[in-house]
């Protein structure tokens, strides 16, 4: 279902006949959905299809509550030939609870309606409504500026309605919906021409790195041979200090051994041979005296 709106949205522009067969398809699967009945109408009415859009906007308005497509519904009745009732629509009270942009389509259906019984004043007077302001532009404003431009042509006040169609052009402008609004860029496919510049200089771009790195690569080379030489000179004129720190280190005496306790040391050091010689000598004495 969602698949078959998301197309109708799509094809109501170009082919409003195929998006309405899309809308009646979502609608077979869902067609007690309020946006269901809503996109059968849109696509029913501009595929020209009033009567089918004039039940499907009953339906929207009878499960949703809203008299949105109120303008629309009076603009079925004007295709189906009964500008009468269109007109009816638009005296109705819940055309009263519209918006402006609501009001001002309303307003332009009335006056269709007044030209199709022939009232051409009336048609003036239809649009004649508080929206229509030359000072002030809405987004509403061009299309009624020209409808009243229309009107204006059909009672034959043509001076009138050149200005107002001037302004209709003023407003568009204003508001970036006309000739002054950006355009769009379109992709019209693949360029075979442009595709082979592209691939040439994308060529010219790797032929161009590769050679720099194969110069940078000899610079490095001679560098670090350079390099290389250095630091064997520099190790050759460092080598005799290093031997004789080497023998520093042997001839230095190996002072790690003491300890920060001096009465330990004295009780662990080993006696030597002269000393050991006197204190038998001295016990020998010792014993000999005692024995006399």
């Amino acid at each position: 279902m969602a698949r078959h709106l998301v197309m109708a949205g799509r094809l109501l522009d170009e082919e409003p006949e195929l998006a309405f067969q899309h809308a009646l398809a979502a609608s077979r699967r869902g067609g007690r959905l309020a946006a269901v009945r809503e996109a059968v109408g849109l696509t029913a009415y501009a595929a020209g299809h009033y009567g089918e859009a004039l039940r499907e906007f009953r339906t929207y308005r009878r499960i949703s509550g809203s008299n949105v497509h109120l303008p629309v519904m009076a603009d079925c009745e004007r295709g189906l030939g009964r500008p009468d009732r269109a007109l009816d629509v638009v005296r109705s009270e819940e055309a009263q609870d519209l918006d402006a942009p609501g009001k001002v389509e309303l307003a332009i259906v009335a006056s269709g309606a007044r030209a199709d019984l022939g009232q051409l004043d009336a048609a003036v007077a239809e649009l004649e409504i508080p929206q229509l302001d030359i000072n002030r532009a809405f987004s509403y404003s061009p299309r009624l500026f020209r409808a009243y431009a229309d009107a204006l042509t059909a009672v034959g006040r043509e001076d009138e309605a050149g200005k107002w169609q001037r302004q209709a052009v003023v407003a568009e402008e204003a508001l970036g919906q006309g000739m002054a609004e950006e355009p769009d860029i379109i992709d019209l496919g693949w360029d075979e021409e442009e595709e082979a510049r592209e691939e040439a200089e994308r060529r010219k771009r790797i032929a161009q790195a590769a050679g720099t790195a194969a110069q940078a690569g000899t610079e490095s080379s001679g560098d670090e041979a350079a390099t290389a030489g250095s630091a064997e000179e520099e190790a050759a004129a460092q080598r005799p200090s290093a031997d004789a720190a080497e023998e520093n280190i042997d001839d230095a005496e190996a002072d790690y051994f003491e300890s920060d306790d001096a009465e330990s040391d004295e009780y662990s050091a080993e006696p030597d041979e002269d000393d050991e010689h006197t204190e038998h000598q001295d016990a020998d004495g010792r014993q000999n005296g005692s024995e006399d």
